[in-house]
């Protein structure tokens, strides 16, 4: 059964001292990854949608050129929950993953600031 337990003020900024790029503002947890392009744009948005949909928890997203920004919330309690936590470190972790120098991967050449 999913954790619909509001998270308080403190609670949330604790938790997001682990989680720097994101920030509380306004009942919501949100962060700005920045991308090289429109069509990384695109792809971003749709890892999000993606990792989103297979944890049945949707955020807001905004797109832009070169950007996306992601906000999130529980909407059953207009607030903040492990859910929103447990996600946005699940999208940390899959939009930021880069092959480490030992991997068979080159990687992308372009410098994307995330």
């Amino acid at each position: 059964m999913p954790d619909y337990v509001q998270l308080s003020d403190e609670e949330i900024k604790q938790t997001l001292q682990s989680m720097p790029e994101w920030e509380y503002r306004d009942g919501w947890i949100r962060r700005l990854y920045k991308t090289p392009g429109w069509s990384h744009t695109l792809m971003l948005a749709n890892t999000i949608g993606y990792l989103a949909d297979a944890a049945y928890h949707h955020p807001d997203l905004a797109l832009g050129y070169a950007q996306v920004i992601v906000k999130l919330q529980t909407h059953r309690v207009k607030g903040i929950t492990q859910l929103d936590i447990a996600l946005a470190k699940r999208i940390d972790e899959i939009v930021l993953w880069k092959p480490g120098e030992d991997s068979p991967f080159d990687g992308y050449p372009k410098t994307w600031v995330h």
